[in-house]
């Protein structure tokens, strides 16, 4: 867990000094401003747990700062500090909202403890505040880009929703075009580094001789050809996620480095020896076993140790059963939105062709092939089963019926996963009488 963030709002530099000092070396990170508008401008760019300020300034005092604090709903304490305090303006201070008023001269042991008091309970709040904003339609949000009902896509929404709030690396497993990306980017939204930056970055797309001026920036001058100063992908993710694509694909020498900027939690631009403090998550997405590449020599096995802390396996699209049906009614759509067409109709010759489809490329060619689909139907009328290379349309010989059948079966076991099981809700969303639903799913072997 990071140190908690105290932001100190004083007008005078000298006690701005002294107590930036202290709460230093009592723990805590701190960030100073001289006025309340100042203190505005920082807590829109990073928002403190505690907000320690004298109430009497030039310009808005700290009990105004404390009510536009307030009036933002920020999960943000705000302990007051004066010399002219008096009884009615403590008073006033705590019905704003103020968690403690301390009087100068204060004891510092007494303003530790209330500090550590109030960063308990904005981070109370903040987890309050998150548990709701999932209650309120996360898990459906999620459900939403991580489609599929199979056991693996529902282990792996799990252990997403359990992950990220901890601040933990993470190794991300799975063969190419089974949406590692929309993984990481998952982890990220969810987490409280949410309005942070997410950076993304494919290591196998870097040169090896621009690798780490890449990742780690550079001084103007630093080599040949280095013009001006550039942040690397480690400090423009400062504070959110890095995604780490294709790590496997990374030169032994810049993963050295890279192990030490995330031992350490600081980074050197190149050409320089200032040192970056770093508050960010790692992520690092592979499509190869990375344990047997380091057993191998290929990958370091301390970096795969420290990026290990936990690691999700992303199924791919053929072990996921029905997904594919359902992954590829939802390109379809999205697909002839884009196009401004009409969503074709899949028939049951096409969801055969979806169903025995290999889908080598996961769900980036799935999704290539719906929108070759919306445009292919419309231009020469090809057959999906063409489009996948597939020659014969039914590999077992299935007759007609025994084809609608299995249509019918899919589609009636989508609904029913959409709808939680309601077979009323299925029944209005086919436009089918309930009796005819239930006759239909008892003669087609559908369980609720």
């Amino acid at each position: 867990m990071t140190n908690p963030k105290i932001l100190i709002v004083d007008d005078e530099d000298m006690v701005r000094t002294a107590l930036e000092q202290w709460l230093r070396l009592s723990g805590f990170e701190t960030a100073i401003a001289a006025n309340a508008g100042e203190a505005m401008r920082l807590i829109e760019a990073g928002q403190p747990h505690v907000v320690l300020t004298d109430v009497r300034m030039p310009g808005l005092s700290g009990l105004e700062l404390l009510r536009a604090i307030g009036e933002g709903g920020l999960p943000i304490e705000v302990i007051l500090i004066t010399g002219h305090g008096d009884v009615p303006m403590a008073v006033e201070a705590m019905r704003a909202g103020a968690f403690d008023f301390l009087q100068k001269p204060y004891v510092p042991e007494q303003l530790v403890n209330s500090l550590n008091r109030a960063v308990e309970r904005a981070r109370l709040r903040r987890e309050i505040a998150d548990l709701r904003r999932r209650l309120d339609g996360g898990d459906n949000e999620l459900a939403g880009r991580l489609i599929g009902a199979a056991p693996g896509m529902e282990a792996l929404r799990r252990a997403i929703r359990e992950l990220a709030a901890i601040p933990a690396d993470v190794i991300l497993l799975g063969e190419t075009g089974t949406g590692k990306e929309v993984v990481a980017r998952c982890l990220h939204d969810f987490s409280p580094r949410a309005e942070k930056p997410f950076v993304a970055v494919n290591c196998a797309a870097i040169p090896a001789e621009l690798i780490e001026s890449e990742l780690f920036g550079h001084e103007a001058g630093a080599f040949t050809g280095a013009g001006s100063q550039r942040l690397g992908k480690f400090e423009f993710a400062n504070g959110g996620t890095l995604l780490l694509d294709e790590i496997e694909s990374m030169p032994l020498l810049a993963q050295a480095k890279v192990l030490r900027v995330i031992q350490e939690r600081v980074v050197e631009r190149l050409g320089s020896n200032r040192q970056i403090p770093l508050d960010l998550r790692i992520i690092a997405a592979s499509k190869v076993d990375l344990e047997a590449e380091s057993a191998a020599g290929r990958f370091r096995a301390d970096l795969f140790y420290r990026l290990n802390m936990a690691t999700l396996h992303l199924p791919p699209l053929r072990e996921r059963g029905d997904d594919s049906v359902l992954l590829f009614h939802h390109f379809l759509a999205l697909a002839a939105r884009r196009f401004g067409r009409n969503p074709p109709d899949l028939h049951p010759a096409d969801i055969n062709a979806i169903l025995s489809h290999d889908w080598p490329g996961n769900v980036r060619e799935l999704k290539a092939a719906a929108d070759r689909f919306v445009l292919g139907l419309s231009a020469n009328g090809r057959a999906l089963g063409d489009m996948l290379g597939q020659r014969a349309p039914e590999p077992n010989g299935a007759s007609l019926a025994d084809r609608v059948a299995a249509y019918e079966r899919h589609v009636i076991e989508a609904e029913l996963r959409r709808h939680d099981d309601s077979v009323a809700a299925v029944a209005e969303a086919l436009q089918v009488p309930r009796r005819t639903l239930n006759e239909k799913m008892t003669r087609l072997g559908v369980n609720r």
